[in-house]
């Protein structure tokens, strides 16, 4: 490396000579530097559009979708029934009339205790079997064992606490739980819970007969499925039985929860239009923000005289007369069926101006969404509307896929330019290193000559002088 004398002979500043001298050969890599700030900065703005245009999308595709226009709105007529619109696209409108005849519970059996401390008390062994209830002919509860047995080792010193603790470490596989409750001092009960309700999940406990307070056996309430009675009183009469309080598949799009038992129950579930209405809300929200987003990106400051980073970009400007032409230009579609022999058909269906869907343009170049409009219209002819609703939302979807994978492409080419631009800066930086060194070796010289010529004329000067 060659260092630069500075000004020690010749007493200029070489170094700030030098550093001149660089700032004019540095100029092309300063180009360049400007040059990938500028286009870094448009790829920001790409960006920022580009998310704007999927929020269309997503907001197009959700427009689209069959499940939107199932959306639901249940209500019930009494307190103790639940209805829980789900949705989807099995959701249909539709009324339910039943009677709640009975509700789903849990098994449980409790064997008293005189001293629940007691030890010695209870058997070595007790055995489970698992089963279910049923109601027999004179309406009384009857078990059905249901596969093989489990047999339980009671440990010492077999009180209630460790038999209890001998079925909850099978609680896994027996599927009921144990616990003991004192109800006055040391007196108490052992209680044996089915951890699942309804009647396929019952068990009977053999080996504890006559264990309990005055030599008593266990006591049982039955497991059993709540039970609903669909149109009571007529021909259609019919019954729906689930092992818990709930029923999913009754009612299309809706869930029943039960939790008493009572008669004339009524559930409605109707078209939900404020939700199929929030779906064209959002597309015409993501629609503004998308073009409100491309205004920013492409503006001119015709005080300032200043551009923004898309100013002049065709690509993004022309997606603001695309979108705005998307609805001005009204609705056109193509519906698919079949005839009459089962041949495949296509119609073009012309909708025409989207006011009747509730959409129209501002005189600002923004999109307005009128609830009120739009529900008298579904209203009044729901499936053409619904059909109309779906085709707009597969046009804007096919047109921001567009419009998304344009921008995409231009941001690839501009992340190529920038790393063409990085790898030119970073040549730069070497071919500008060697003519540092350059400069820094030629001044160098240029102190030493002058060093050396100062020391050849003090010393002619020197003779000189000698020979006078």
């Amino acid at each position: 490396m060659t260092s630069s004398v500075d000004g020690l002979v010749s007493g200029l500043s070489t170094s700030s000579l030098i550093s001149s001298l660089m700032q004019v050969e540095s100029a092309p890599q300063t180009k360049l530097k400007t040059k990938v700030e500028t286009a870094q900065t448009a790829v920001a703005s790409y960006l920022s559009v580009n998310a704007k245009v999927k929020s269309v999308k997503s907001a197009a595709e959700s427009l689209a979708g069959l499940g939107s226009w199932r959306a639901l709105t249940a209500t019930s007529s009494s307190t103790g029934v639940t209805a829980t619109a789900t949705g989807g696209l099995t959701g249909m409108a539709g009324t339910a009339k039943f009677d709640v005849t009975s509700v789903a519970r849990s098994q449980t059996t409790v064997l008293t205790a005189d001293d629940t401390t007691a030890q010695g008390v209870y058997p070595s062994q007790i055995t489970v079997q698992p089963g279910s209830w049923a109601k027999d002919a004179n309406g009384y509860d009857e078990f059905t064992a249901v596969g093989s047995p489990v047999v339980i080792d009671v440990p010492e010193p077999r009180t209630a606490a460790s038999l209890s603790t001998a079925v909850n470490n099978q609680s896994g596989t027996l599927g009921i739980r144990a616990s003991v409750v004192n109800t006055s001092g040391n007196q108490g009960v052992i209680q044996f819970t089915s951890m699942k309700s309804g009647a396929a999940n019952g068990f009977q406990i053999a080996g504890l007969e006559n264990h309990g307070s005055g030599s008593s056996s266990p006591t049982t309430t039955a497991a059993k499925d709540a039970e609903l009675t669909m149109n009571p009183g007529t021909a259609s009469e019919y019954k729906v039985t689930s092992s818990s309080n709930t029923f999913s598949g009754l009612m299309p799009g809706v869930t029943l929860t039960v939790s008493k038992e009572e008669n004339d129950v009524t559930v409605d579930a109707t078209n939900d239009t404020k939700a199929i209405a929030g779906k064209m809300q959002a597309l015409v929200d993501g629609v503004n923000a998308a073009l409100a987003e491309i205004k920013t990106q492409t503006a001119y400051d015709t005080d300032t005289k200043k551009g923004s980073p898309l100013t002049g970009d065709f690509t993004v400007r022309q997606m603001s007369s695309a979108l705005l032409s998307a609805v001005s230009n009204g609705l056109s579609y193509t519906r698919s069926g079949t005839d009459a022999n089962g041949n495949e058909t296509s119609t073009t269906v012309d909708f025409g101006s989207l006011k009747q869907l509730g959409v129209t343009l501002n005189k600002d170049g923004t999109l307005a969404f009128d609830e009120g409009a739009f529900t008298d219209a579904y209203n009044t002819n729901p499936s053409k509307v619904q059909e109309a609703g779906i085709a707009l939302g597969n046009k804007f979807k096919k047109l921001t896929e567009t419009q998304s994978n344009a921008i995409t492409g231009v941001m690839t080419g501009r992340k190529s330019e920038i790393a063409s631009l990085n790898d030119q800066i970073d040549n730069w930086d070497v071919r500008l290193a060697a003519k540092k060194e350059a400069l820094q070796r030629t001044y160098t010289a240029l102190e030493t000559s002058l060093g050396n010529l100062k020391s050849q004329s003090s010393w002619l000067s020197g003779q000189l002088a000698s020979l006078g």
